[in-house]
């Protein structure tokens, strides 16, 4: 959802490698203390953050290497305006509208040294159109004023694309404003229905544009390591086996039916719990951790032996802690307890467990379920499609 729940800063460095097929970018992690994190969870945000640089691959995909940072948010840059002007982005499936932050405004508000902004007078493909923007996340709201301008992804380039030219960014608060803050601006990856203003998203765009060689995308969050992003195909390099796929349920969201959540050892389906209460999840590479219904998740935290201290879960690191498995169009994805922690702070480790107050009875699946599988997000087919992630570290270990 748009930045939901819970962020934890990403510093990021692109590097693009080429490739024949894809467009990579690469997500570097940095270690985050527990009074960062417990800091981060009352902001109540979690976007996506992404930056790339980028080298020529074949028409009809973009490979972009990503940097991993604190190992649940990830970053990026895009080009906006001629002559371009690299803006770092959050590519976040959890809203639909692009916006970047007016460089004047950063300016007066003294927020230049840590982030980038656009001049709009400096690009000589920029129309003003006169017609305000707002919008809400978890951490705040944001407002400026709609205006087009030529945006390039990689190699992709779209002209005269409409997005938001934000002036007022303060009421994101902190975590804009501290100098650790790593995005300008935020690529919402959603579906139109989900877009403020009704503005085309970025995704129609690229397919309307015949650019892309299929209209998907697919995620690789590296586990301590780099990862990646793709546009117009998956890379076979980062997962293992065949892509399961689940059917869009709301082409707003990501949402996917989901049959039941499972406590206990999936190796043995010997399950402590099983909850059926929540139908749908939401896929979201904007937030950080696994997040549904607070019955639901204080059930689960109680059979993970888990204590809330303010906005976080911590366990005993040393504890055995069950796995958590969700069922997606009859198929099992699990996390277990190691791939749930977060942070270790002496013998307490922070998972990424968070509780919604929504009233909607719904799980979002964030980053924490995103290591564990590639995702491929298939815009054209409204599908999701999950296999097994394979890091880059496997195929060294192997040399």
């Amino acid at each position: 959802m748009a930045f939901t729940r819970f962020l934890l800063l990403l510093l990021l460095r692109a590097e693009l490698a080429a490739s024949s097929d894809l467009f990579r970018v690469s997500l570097q992690k940095q270690k985050r203390s527990y009074k960062d994190l417990d800091k981060s969870a009352s902001m109540n945000f979690a976007p996506l953050l992404t930056t790339l640089e980028t080298q020529s691959g074949d028409a009809g995909v973009a490979n972009v290497r990503l940097a991993n940072s604190f190992n649940t948010q990830y970053s990026g840059e895009i080009e906006v305006g001629t002559p371009p002007q690299r803006i770092r982005v959050v590519f976040d499936t959890g809203s639909s509208n692009l916006w970047v932050p007016n460089g004047r405004s950063l300016a007066q508000n003294s927020l230049l040294s840590s982030h980038k902004g656009f001049f709009s007078k400096l690009s000589e493909t920029f129309d003003f159109l006169d017609e305000e923007f707002k919008i809400q996340y978890g951490s705040g709201p944001v407002s400026g004023w709609y205006g087009s301008d030529n945006i390039q992804i990689g190699d992709l380039k779209v002209n005269n694309f409409t997005f938001a030219l934000v002036d007022d960014v303060l009421g994101l608060g902190s975590i804009y404003t501290q100098p650790s803050s790593s995005f300008d601006g935020i690529l919402g990856l959603g579906f139109g229905s989900l877009s403020v203003g009704q503005v085309p998203t970025v995704m129609k765009a690229l397919n309307s544009s015949g650019m892309l060689k299929e209209p998907v995308f697919g995620f690789f969050l590296g586990d301590e390591e780099d990862g990646q992003l793709v546009f117009g195909g998956v890379d076979p390099e980062y997962y293992s086996g065949e892509f399961s796929f689940s059917p869009v349920i709301s082409a707003a969201y990501w949402e996917i039916a989901m049959d039941e959540i499972k406590i206990g050892s999936a190796s043995t389906e010997s399950w402590v719990m099983k909850l059926a209460k929540s139908k749908s999840a939401i896929v979201d590479s904007g937030t950080s951790l696994l997040v549904g219904p607070e019955d639901e998740v204080q059930a689960i935290a109680a059979v993970l032996g888990a204590q809330k201290i303010q906005n976080l879960y911590v366990v005993d690191c040393l504890a055995a802690s069950p796995s958590i498995t969700f069922t997606l169009s009859g198929k099992d994805y699990s996390i277990n307890g190691q791939e749930l922690i977060l942070q270790q702070s002496g013998d307490w480790c922070v998972i990424g467990l968070q509780a919604s107050a929504s009233a909607t009875a719904h799980w979002i699946l964030g980053d924490v379920f995103m290591r564990k599988y590639y995702v491929q997000f298939d815009w054209g087919n409204k599908q999701v499609g999950f296999a097994k992630a394979v890091s880059r570290s496997s195929f060294d270990n192997l040399v």
